[in-house]
């Protein structure tokens, strides 16, 4: 089957095309054919840069496979039907960057190659269906979860991805591990992972909720919102902007929402970029001893993500903070979203 993946987040696009076989489902993620990542955000003229991507595609297409961030009750891949498509645009008030960009790209590709293309939605909310009521059910009034105000659970493509490779690397069956993954970049969640099953995770309703990120506060008091609105006549828009776009590593250094860039200036010694890395140390292990108790202990600690990959000094630290667990497994695994993507599109195609 020969697959393109599209992997469009808020300011990047990947695209990933190979033909895959079923013998290599299961085995360590392949070179594909050709592969590009490109730069972009609201104001990209898409049909442009798809325009250049099809080009460079080596091949014909039988599949098109988009990372689709929030797929609000349609949990499992599927087939983007007009009925899908619909769904996933109800939710761009929940992630409206991922989304709507990612839509965009369905129109442009199903508008090139015509209605005859299979295009499929591989869902990040997905890998978390599993979570229990106790973990996605919030205590506030029953009527929220009724309406569909509920724990989802972001970056499940590369959490599912993550803890597989890591029962691989183990040599163990996942139905025996206890893995807790840590998918750490410009966006950042934890997982608990049982039996190759998400228990909990740290986003929630929306990809704001859990970790300090690079320009996303994370878990904030809700008090200081309702504090702001009421004192400080803040508009939903002002908060949404300073929440996602002006906190996290960027709001407390003042600088960068880039942790390569946080590192350089605490080498200069600047003083707000050490608490920027300080405080998401503290609030990564706060997170880590959260899911660690949920699990009951641990068997792996994945790191996986641009900063989770290549941030030696923030494992350094949570590795030096977790001495007191001997036998914990360490493993640093390469993202592989791209890969995840196009296995759930070729078993989707030949279920039975």
């Amino acid at each position: 089957m020969k697959i393109l993946v599209v992997n469009g987040g808020s300011s990047s696009l990947k695209c990933w095309y190979d033909d895959l076989q079923a013998d290599a489902l299961d085995a360590a993620p392949p070179r594909p054919l050709w592969s590009t990542h490109i730069d972009w955000n609201e104001k990209t003229d898409i049909e442009s840069v798809f325009t250049s991507v099809l080009k460079a595609l080596p091949s014909a297409v039988d599949v098109v496979g988009h990372r689709i961030v929030h797929g609000g009750r349609f949990r499992g891949s599927a087939v983007l039907t007009p009925e899908v498509r619909a769904a996933i645009a109800e939710e761009t008030a929940i992630a409206p960057a991922h989304n709507r960009m990612a839509l965009k790209a369905v129109d442009t590709l199903q508008q090139h190659f015509g209605p005859q293309l299979t295009q499929i939605a591989v869902f990040d909310t997905g890998f978390h269906s599993t979570l229990p009521p106790e973990a996605y059910v919030y205590p506030g009034p029953y009527s929220w979860y009724e309406a569909g105000i509920r724990r989802y659970g972001f970056h499940g493509i590369s959490h599912g991805y993550a803890s597989r490779r890591a029962a691989q690397l183990l040599g163990r069956d996942a139905s025996g591990l206890r893995i807790i993954t840590c998918h750490l970049g410009s966006g950042a969640s934890l997982a608990a992972v049982r039996g190759g099953n998400s228990i909990d995770t740290t986003m929630g309703f929306t990809p704001l909720d859990g970790l300090m990120m690079g320009s996303r506060s994370g878990s904030v008091d809700p008090g200081i919102l309702i504090y702001l609105l009421r004192e400080h006549n803040y508009t939903a828009d002002q908060l949404d902007d300073i929440l996602y776009k002006q906190s996290g590593l960027r709001g407390i250094s003042g600088t960068s929402a880039d942790m390569r860039e946080i590192l350089s200036a605490i080498d200069r010694g600047d003083a707000r970029a050490r608490l920027a890395f300080d405080i998401y140390v503290h609030r990564l292990m706060r997170e880590i001893g959260s899911m660690l108790a949920v699990l009951g202990g641990a068997d792996a600690l994945v790191f996986t993500g641009g900063v989770g990959e290549n941030c030696a000094p923030l494992r350094e630290k949570v590795i030096q903070q977790l001495g007191f667990l001997p036998h914990l497994q360490v493993l640093v695994i390469h993202a592989e979203e791209e890969w995840e993507i196009a296995r759930q599109c070729f078993k989707l195609q030949h279920r039975p």
